[in-house]
């Protein structure tokens, strides 16, 4: 689990290509305090095993999955990445509860320089629309972002990057036509499983019920 809180930025020292395996090395320092083999590392927002460790730099493996999903497979020598290590139950969560499972990848429609702000539009799968609203988070190449708004009509939202977060996270160099990796709040994700599938068992063993509208009305949530 993660903050969506980058540590620092790092950059790729090797990729190896199998079909749709990867053997990423990556350059850093920060993140390998105190780590340890088999600890997770957040790359790009992919949730990644540490596989070798050096005094400055880490291995893991990327599989199918990660390949098919993510922005990994775009990634060349000397390009940079975030990185964050796994929370503990003692790190604050000073962005928002961040699994490493990227859902889709991102296109960046356009990079607007708003006074100090760098204002971006992103276009998404519309099947992960769904869970944008406005004001919401979202986790773009790991780095936890506020939503300003958004256009179901263009399967697109927008972040606001402040200089801070600019210097901070890979997006402040990205331009229009980008990749970049979404991770969309897991907290809407349950919810709606919930609305849609999920039944329960009342007192009455022998009756189901249908977590709904109705359910929740009835139940004090609405």
């Amino acid at each position: 689990m993660f903050t969506g809180l980058v540590e620092e930025i790092g950059n790729v020292l090797s990729i190896t290509k199998q079909g749709k395996s990867l053997k990423i090395k990556i350059g850093c320092n920060k993140v390998l305090i105190n780590a340890k083999l088999g600890d997770s590392i957040a790359t790009n927002g992919v949730c990644l095993t540490a596989v070798e460790i050096g005094g400055n730099y880490f291995c893991a493996d990327a599989m199918p999955e990660t390949f098919e999903r993510s922005n990994l497979k775009r990634l060349k020598n000397g390009d940079k990445v975030n990185l964050e290590k796994s929370i503990t139950l003692a790190t604050p969560l000073g962005g928002h509860i961040v699994t490493g499972d990227v859902d889709c990848e991102g296109k960046i429609l356009s990079k607007i320089i708003n006074e100090n702000a760098i204002i971006y539009d992103i276009e998404i799968d519309e099947k992960q629309m769904r869970y944008i609203v406005e004001k919401g988070r979202v986790t773009i190449d790991g780095a936890s972002l506020t939503v300003v708004n958004f256009s179901d009509k263009s399967n697109s939202f927008k972040v606001s990057l402040i200089p801070h977060t600019q210097d901070s996270i890979t997006l402040g160099t990205k331009s229009a036509g980008d990749i970049v990796n979404i991770e969309t709040d897991i907290v809407g994700k349950y919810i709606e499983r919930f609305m849609t599938k999920g039944e329960y068992k009342s007192e009455d063993s022998s009756k189901k019920r249908v977590v709904d509208m109705q359910f929740l009305a009835d139940n004090g949530f609405m």
